[in-house]
């Protein structure tokens, strides 16, 4: 009996056996060989190039340059410290501080893992020689954002980083993953999509140890598309050598189809920060109270100043509340209310063309207040404030324009009579971006259109769509138009006028000065015009952020077109 119950024992047993062996080779067998075949295949990222920025004339803003990485490929506990002594030793690294980030670099066991970045040529090499004795130390060339004009244009290009969560959930269904490089601001970030680059692999075979054993096969990566921008490289570097470290913008466009010759932001900020991923002096930045990352040409918003008025001697002509042969008085002030509103200096007898031309705040006072503060909100709009301007670049602001109605229903008071006559010259709860001005100057100097502000020339050698160059006419007599345009030209050439430092700059410029209050600060500056005066190529406008005066700003303006004369690019 006992003999029989270990027979059917050991005959259980052998069936569980030959049951075990069944299904791990005919039935699992397929899946297991597969699952095998993976164990020992390794995927090598290969990175490709990000697609280049270039000028107007394809001169290279942003490329690319190469750079070693150094990456470890054994889970092998003994033959992983070896590797880490050795790239250690080589590096002149701390041991732990390599195991650190290999371990905070991990994300899959098939994966190298990344330990050094930016290696310099010689100690690539001297690893390169180790690979013999140490086959899991991987040497991977890597494409880097290179800057070969440093700061220059930084605001418009943008940087690059680590994508963040808030990126990743708005583009992880189109291919984006964690730890990939993403543009951010400028054009880096707005034209991603077609910057970004595609990864390919290398796959190769290893043994059980993790050891190098045969290359499997090779998908090369694919570089990013090349990006032609409107800007030009030798008007950008006029413009932000004239800023200086200046707190402020500039912009200089084509009136007629509004592309951008240049759009500068001071202070600015170095774009190579971002690619060392220096920590401490990207945390200088982001904190530093003057916000270098901040772009003051689109991004930020003013009081608008004397530049505005131009709006208002529009909009007061024609509604006929005043015409070209109306006059005031500017005895350096006005009553209001029980108020008195001061003018900057004492003008006498001024008609519109003379207080264009002197700035006269008492005129803009009498048109303003005849217009009225509705009237003076709505020409605002058609000259397009309170909008964004269209232009192709991520985080625009659209500024704001005050009325009666929204004074009442968000501060539940009354809109008094001193209220637009503060509005008249600019200051008040106006607020605008230096783009706006720009775009506004634009309409003087194409006589009635408003045009949509661009950067993008072309994509991967192929021209943007023509929609970017539509212009809008805004419906207002050429010949009113063409006055306003006259005072602006007074502005340089009239003795008295608040711009006559232009004189003898080599060609001929109109525009408008202005200078804005702010409490408890230097005042802010403004410059808004055109050239040739007859034939206008370019509209600048160049603030200065609490820079003092608009004749500060004007300083600024003449030293861009002396340049520019100089250079033969007007």
């Amino acid at each position: 009996m006992r003999v029989k119950i270990t027979g059917l024992f050991l005959v259980f047993l052998f069936g569980v056996l030959f049951f075990g062996l069944f299904r791990l080779q005919i039935l699992s067998g397929k899946k297991l060989r597969e699952m095998s075949l993976k164990n020992c295949i390794r995927l090598l990222p290969q990175p490709g190039a990000r697609g280049r920025i270039l000028d107007r004339s394809d001169q290279v803003l942003v490329d690319n340059h190469l750079t070693y990485d150094v990456m470890v490929s054994s889970q092998d506990r003994p033959q992983l410290d070896q590797a880490l002594e050795a790239i250690a030793k080589i590096l002149n690294i701390n041991r732990n501080e390599l195991k650190n980030k290999y371990y905070n670099n991990y994300t899959a066991s098939f994966l190298p893992v990344t330990v050094a970045r930016n290696i310099e040529m010689k100690k690539t090499i001297a690893l390169e020689e180790l690979k013999m004795d140490i086959p899991n130390i991987i040497i991977q060339p890597n494409p880097v954002r290179g800057y070969p004009h440093g700061r220059l244009a930084a605001h418009v290009i943008g940087y690059l980083n680590e994508i963040d969560r808030w990126r990743l959930t708005k583009l992880s269904d189109y291919g984006y993953g964690p730890k990939d490089i993403v543009g951010y601001t400028g054009v880096e970030e707005k034209y991603d999509y077609y910057l970004r680059q595609q990864e390919g692999a290398l796959s190769v075979e290893v043994d059980s140890r993790g050891r190098f054993v045969r290359v499997l096969g090779f998908k090369p990566p694919r570089k990013g598309k090349d990006i032609q921008l409107t800007l030009d490289l030798k008007i950008q570097q006029i413009v932000e050598a004239a800023l200086g470290e200046r707190k402020g913008a500039a912009v200089i466009m084509d009136p007629n189809n509004g592309e951008i010759f240049a759009l500068a932001s001071s202070p600015s900020y170095d774009p190579e920060v971002f690619i060392r991923r220096n920590v401490p002096q990207m945390s200088r930045m982001f904190n530093d109270p003057d916000a270098p990352l901040m772009d003051r040409a689109i991004s930020s918003a003013y009081p608008a100043a004397s530049v505005f008025k131009l709006v208002v001697a529009t909009g007061a002509l024609e509604s006929k509340k005043i015409n070209l042969g109306t006059t005031f008085n500017c005895s350096g002030g006005m009553n209001v209310g029980r108020r008195r509103f001061k003018c900057w200096s004492t003008h006498h007898e001024e008609d519109l063309i003379d207080a264009i031309a002197h700035s006269c705040d008492v005129f803009f006072y009498h048109a303003g207040l005849a217009l009225g503060a509705q009237g003076i909100h709505d020409y605002a709009v058609k000259f397009g404030f309170s909008k964004l301007t269209g232009i192709d670049l991520p985080y625009e602001t659209a500024g704001f324009v005050p009325d009666p109605l929204w004074k009442k229903l968000s501060r539940f008071e009354n809109w008094y009579d001193g209220d637009t006559a503060n509005f008249s010259i600019g200051q008040g709860d106006l607020l605008v971006t230096p783009i706006q001005v720009a775009r506004m100057t634009a309409v003087f100097a194409n006589r009635g259109y408003l045009v949509t502000p661009y950067l993008i020339k072309g994509i991967d050698g192929q021209q943007v769509d023509s929609y970017k160059r539509k212009l809008v006419r805004i419906n207002i007599k050429e010949n009113l138009l063409a006055a306003v345009r006259e005072g602006m030209r007074r502005v340089i050439i009239d003795p008295q006028g608040t711009a006559s430092i232009f004189s003898g700059v080599g060609v001929s410029v109109a525009g408008k000065t202005g200078t804005a209050q702010v409490t408890g600060k230097p005042s802010h500056g403004w410059f808004s015009g055109f050239f040739p005066y007859e034939k206008p190529k370019f509209v600048i406008c160049v603030f200065l952020e609490n820079g003092g005066s608009g004749y500060n700003a004007t300083s600024v303006v003449k030293q861009i077109v002396e340049e520019m004369v100089k250079e033969e690019l007007i």
